[in-house]
Formats: C-alpha cells, structure tokens, sequence
C-alpha cells in the first residue's frame, strides 16, 4: 500500500507497501460522499475551508491556537516527521476534538508510528465524522498488524459496500490480497487484486495491485501469468520495491 496521506493536506508517496505483519457516509449525509480537497501545507497557512470547518466546532477562545497545532502537525507529517506530528495533533484534538482534519492528521501519524489502537480509533473517528472511505485501506492495514482476520474481512466488506475514489479501492485490494497471501488463500488473493487486462499507463495504485496479483499467480504456480504482470510492471515502474523478489517467486513457481 501507498504511504497514507492526508488527503486534504499533504501528497506523500515516500512509502510503496504496507507492514508485513504489521463509505456510504452517515445517513446525515444523505448518501453523497464527503470530498477532501488537495492541499499542501508548505503554503504556511490552513485553506479557508478547513479554517471554516475548524472554525464551527472550536470555541472562540480556542482557535487561534488550535490552528496553529493543526498546521505544524500536518508540516511535520509532510516532511516524514511524525513524532512531532502525533504531539502537535495530540494538542489540537484537546482544543477541538471534533474536527476531522485534527482527527485525520493524528490517525496517520499514528499509524507511521505504529501506534496501531489508537491510529484506528483515530481513522475511524474520521471515517464517522467525514464520511470519507480514503483511509479506510489504512484502517485495514492496522487490523491485519493487531493480527485481527474477522475484522479485517470486515473492513473489506465495508470498503466495497461503501466505494470510494478508485485509488483507495485500489488500496483496499492490495492490503486485502496481501492478507490473504499471507494466510496462504491464494485463489482468493488472485480473486482480489489479478487483473483484468494490463493498461499502458495504469494509476501508481493499480501498479501495487498488479504486483499483489503477480504474487497470487505466481503462488498458484501460474508463472506465465505472474510472469507477463511482472514485465507490465517493470516497464511502468522499474524501480518499484520488491520487484526482485517478484522474480525470485516467478521463477521457483516455473521450475515447480
């Protein structure tokens, strides 16, 4: 899985794949999904509509400094400081615990830092306050390192229920055939994340998919399939981590 971002604040693609081991919105929503808006924060101030919305669940006294927190917290995030982003996050919720960036911003510092019960908590508080599956690939990445199986299906069900941007179902299929290879269902991993037909210029998140479903053929002993994904790949993204041991896979499944 791709690094996660805060959606509304930052663009992060410093990571490739998830630990190892590691929606329908509300029905106030009237089923329409909330949309985070692209942001970054070197820019040194909040964007107007996330001031606003901080602005309408902080009280007065509070906002100044709470916006202050929420910037530097999502600073740090971006430049891969996430120590400093979990503290300053941890400030801006005591001063407005309902605002969705703050809870955002806290979840995946959390999350970097393997903090898994409290990134959940945090994403999921998110995900009720927003409506937003972005981070719902996260939220199962962190229940498959609590080595939680059921709860993961779960959250897979849920992310296909509800939809979501196509990057972040793309997310969802990589975290979700993984986890499936790593219990050694390969037929359902394949299920997942084999594709249907290889592009020419495929989304960096339909890459990872590819590379999972490489993997699931391969572990069927499909090495022509796992094969022909595996060139697909190298030629779009010839430096993508763990292409080599793609190949050492590939080829133990064609001398099987």
């Amino acid at each position: 899985m791709a690094a996660p971002t805060i959606r509304s604040l930052v663009t992060d693609r410093s990571r490739k794949h998830p630990p190892r081991r590691s929606g329908s919105p509300p029905p106030d929503r009237r089923d329409r999904p909330h949309r985070r808006k692209p942001w970054t924060p070197e820019a040194g101030t909040l964007p107007k509509w996330i001031s606003e919305d901080l602005a309408r669940v902080t009280p007065r006294p509070k906002l100044p400094e709470a916006s202050a927190r929420l910037l530097a917290a999502a600073q740090a995030f971006a430049a891969g400081r996430h120590g400093k982003a979990f503290r300053e996050a941890e400030i801006a919720k005591e001063l407005s615990p309902r605002d969705a960036t703050v809870r955002e911003v806290l979840g995946l510092a959390a999350y970097r830092m393997q903090r898994w019960e409290v990134a959940l908590r945090e994403l999921r508080t998110f995900r009720r306050l927003t409506g937003d599956t972005i981070h719902l690939p996260v939220e199962m990445d962190i229940l498959r390192a609590l080595d939680r199986p059921d709860d993961v299906a779960t959250a897979w069900a849920t992310m296909r229920r509800l939809g979501g941007e196509r990057s972040s179902m793309d997310e969802a299929r990589v975290v979700y055939g993984s986890f499936l290879l790593d219990r050694g269902d390969a037929r359902a991993a394949w299920e997942v994340a084999g594709p249907k037909r290889l592009v020419d210029s495929p989304r960096e998140s339909e890459v990872r998919v590819w590379y999972v479903g490489a993997r699931a053929a391969a572990r069927l002993g499909d090495a022509a399939t796992a094969r022909q994904i595996f060139e697909a790949i190298q030629q779009t993204e010839p430096a993508m981590p763990g292409l080599d041991e793609l190949d050492r896979l590939i080829a133990e499944a064609g001398s099987a």
